[in-house]
């Protein structure tokens, strides 16, 4: 199991997946709903209107709605983008156990305590149907997800499966026959008020009360999930249901149990503290997850991805049953990746892709990595199983050509080990589950043993080198000197990415990425909020990655930045030019359009490739307060000048740089007090006293301007400004002109206006 986010808060009772967006609601017994974002892991809203626990959630899947149910006896529908309840549904008389929307007709079914069923339609906001022959608490109702069918679950030990054509034929015209059928049928208006939901069958086979029920997504099964402590399978006809069988394991009251939407599994949680996964066809339990002090009470499944969430004592968790991630290796100009139990090998330069061959062991395998030897066309293929003692490895030779229809299933060399890497043309390392090396050759036999440091995984540095992972390092490891030849801390490195000339190295953790130099020197490190998912280096030398929902740029020297956005995760084979190649989670090879204006453009800065920065300059459309902010961090001011409208920015840079005629532009746009001031005073430093007059003139600083013309010598203009001052009846700057000319009658007849006379 793979926890991918995990909430803290009171008991969950209730969880729903958002059919597109990252988001999960989850109700809690204090009578909060709280919606989370799954992905960026943030609590997004709260809704709190509810008295009581709230037991029962669901989204719509086409409008911004999902509807709640809980202890007050409320339904309620709210609208997500609104922020609030929109109206609140009245009828039932005890605890409101589940509450679903159809999947197409304007529909919410509602479980309860009251021992009823209930169907409303939430356009009208009434109750158009009451399905009661419970004769206990309903924990649970569904919906079939393509019939005309509903399944309940109550404490009276029964699973009823109900037929709601008729309600269907009564509400909502023409239904799954098409109009034909409603043709044919125009009397079934009822004249003797026939029911609009009836009891197809009663399933009796649980021992205690059953607390859930619900259809298999495509076959005529139900699954159900009792105090039992059993879950127990159903099959079902036109006619008539019956027990297929019984998975037993739990040792606990089973809480809820859900038939896995795409594959042949049945999940399954309960009050002894765990989930288990069970396998449809053999009825056994594959996995147990346990929690130490949780009980868990509901489990829920993603609509289109492999999600599952489960509510427990203390709160949440989002997981996936196994890793999705592809397994792939690059050389030259071809990728092979591994697709369903195939090896399959995708051309670049032609974009013809084929199955080379059949892998052994079928499509259960979980493929974790791989390894490829050009020299011998040989490729090693690690399986891992959460015991690692049951870890393998396959050695194939890829046969030369094959028929891609129906590919040849060559007989590889199994053994049981952790991880195998090439280390030279004929040699491979393998590190065993007792965390020690050997070397074998290309038989599969032992060659040599290697005494190397202690490590929980290794990751292929070349030929004749390791890369070996601990707890909170990497270390390069000579294989033939067997020697430690560098080393770098880093904590639970998940992926090793080298660039195609081996200079540098990526190292990927869960949220943390080091770039090193071949020396394992750190040259920078980023650290992500979300998951860090792939990378490749570009032919430019810079490494372009994924997260959970971004394509990123890592610049040697530790600058990064968004490319694109992702709305959903993708794993990179390869980068060229603008187009990033990838895989995503079903394993198709996909292209993506990438611009890479912004990267390039930084490395060209660091590089002093000047002519190539003025050539984007002109021809680029680099915009964005970002760009500007790392030109003028990094000091280069003149440059952004180039990319800046707002006249503010511009008139602050030009500043910056000196450039007086751009910041005497933008101070005539902006023709404000405080910029004329800052331009004089630039213009004073720089020597340009014909700006610096025009800021004194603009701003009305006579004190300044006078002792301008006096240090330039421009007698004419300090009489004017003399003239001014006494226009103005400044006494006092008046004075202070006549002092500055030398001129003493001036200064006797101010000195007589002001009754300064000697006495």
């Amino acid at each position: 199991m793979l926890t991918k986010f995990e909430t803290k808060s009171a008991r969950v009772k209730g969880l729903s997946f958002h059919p597109k967006r990252p988001w999960v609601l989850t109700t809690l017994h204090t009578g909060v709903i709280q919606l989370w974002d799954y992905r960026m892991c943030t609590l997004l809203d709260k809704f709190d209107e509810h008295d009581g626990p709230v037991r029962g959630v669901c989204f719509h899947s086409q409008q911004p709605l999902f509807v709640s149910g809980g202890d007050d006896y409320k339904i309620k529908v709210w609208n997500y983008k609104h922020r609030r309840c929109i109206f609140t549904l009245l009828g039932h008389l005890d605890y409101i156990r589940t509450t679903f929307f159809h999947h197409d007709y304007p529909w919410i079914l509602s479980a309860s305590d009251d021992q009823t069923i209930r169907i409303w339609n939430w356009q009208s906001r009434t109750c158009i149907s009451v399905l009661t022959g419970h004769n206990h608490y309903v924990m649970c109702a569904n919906f079939h997800p393509s019939e005309d069918l509903i399944v309940s679950a109550s404490l009276d030990q029964s699973v009823r499966v109900w037929d709601i054509s008729g309600l269907r034929r009564k509400n909502v015209a023409p239904g799954p026959g098409g109009l034909d059928d409603h043709l044919k049928h125009p009397g079934h208006t009822d004249l003797f008020g026939a029911a609009d939901a009836v009891v197809k069958h009663v399933l009796e086979g649980h021992d205690r009360g059953v607390n859930w029920a619900a259809f298999h997504p495509t076959m005529p099964l139900i699954i159900s999930g009792a105090d039992d402590r059993q879950v127990k399978l159903w099959r079902m006809n036109e006619a008539k249901a019956w027990e297929v069988d019984t998975c037993r394991g739990h040792y606990n009251n089973v809480s809820c149990t859900i038939f896995h939407p795409r594959q042949e599994l049945i999940i399954s949680n309960s009050e002894d503290k765990s989930i288990r996964v069970w396998d449809l066809s053999k009825r056994t339990c594959l996995q147990t997850f346990r929690r130490e002090t949780d009980r868990f009470w509901v489990i829920a499944a993603h609509p289109t991805l492999n999600l599952f969430a489960a509510g427990h004592d203390s709160g949440m968790i989002v997981f996936k049953l196994e890793r999705e991630r592809p397994a792939f290796v690059l050389h030259a100009n071809v990728l092979y990746y591994v697709k369903d139990k195939f090896l399959r090998m995708l051309d670049f330069g032609t974009s013809k892709d084929v199955a080379v061959m059949q892998l052994r062991g079928g499509s259960k395998a979980n493929v974790y990595s791989m390894s490829y030897n050009p020299a011998e066309n040989a490729v090693l293929i690690c399986c891992r199983s959460p015991n690692p003692d049951n870890s393998t490895y396959d050695l194939y030779a890829v046969p030369k050509s094959s028929d891609s229809q129906n590919p040849d299933a060559p007989e590889g060399r199994r053994s049981s080990g952790l991880t195998a890497v090439w280390v030279a043309r004929n040699r491979f390392a393998v590190l065993d589950r007792t965390h020690s090396i050997t070397i074998k050759n290309l038989k599969n036999e032992v060659s040599k043993k290697v005494q190397a440091p202690n490590c929980d995984d290794m990751f292929y540095a070349g030929t004749g080198s390791l890369l070996l992972r601990d707890t909170d390092s990497v270390t390069l490891f000579d294989v033939q000197q067997k020697r430690t030849l560098a080393s770098v801390k880093m904590s639970k490195v998940r992926y090793v990415i080298w660039s195609s000339d081996m200079s540098h190295v990526a190292l990927l953790g869960k949220h943390l990425i080091t770039i090193c130099n071949r020396k394992m020197e750190t040259l920078c490190s980023i650290h992500e909020n979300t998951r860090v998912k792939s990378g490749a280096w570009d032919e430019s030398g810079v490494f372009i990655y994924t997260t959970s929902n971004h394509i990123k740029y890592a610049i040697t020297n530790g600058d990064h930045g968004i490319i694109r956005t992702l709305d959903l995760p993708i794993y990179i084979t390869r980068v060229k030019g603008n187009s990033v190649f990838c895989l995503d989670r079903e394993c198709r090879p996909r292209v993506l359009g990438i611009d890479s204006t912004e990267f390039k453009f930084k490395l060209a800065l660091i590089n002093r490739k000047y002519d190539e920065v003025l050539n984007m300059v002109r021809n680029a459309k680099l915009v964005g307060q970002s760009i500007i902010a790392y030109l003028q961090e990094k000091g280069y001011p003149e440059v952004a000048l180039h990319f800046v409208k707002d006249e503010k920015t511009r008139f602050g840079l030009a500043l910056e740089c000196g450039n007086l005629e751009i910041a005497l532009e933008a101070a005539r746009a902006l023709d404000s007090k405080a910029c004329w001031e800052k331009l004089g005073e630039a213009a004073l430093l720089q020597g340009n006293h014909q700006i610096v007059e025009m800021a004194y003139q603009r701003t009305k600083d006579f004190d300044k301007l006078s002792f301008l013309y006096l240090i330039t010598g421009n007698l004419e203009k300090l009489r004017k400004m003399m003239k001014i001052a006494e226009i103005r009846k400044d006494t006092s700057g008046h004075f202070q002109n006549a002092l500055f000319l030398g001129d003493v009658a001036e200064r006797v007849k101010i000195l007589k206006n002001c009754g300064q006379v000697s006495r």
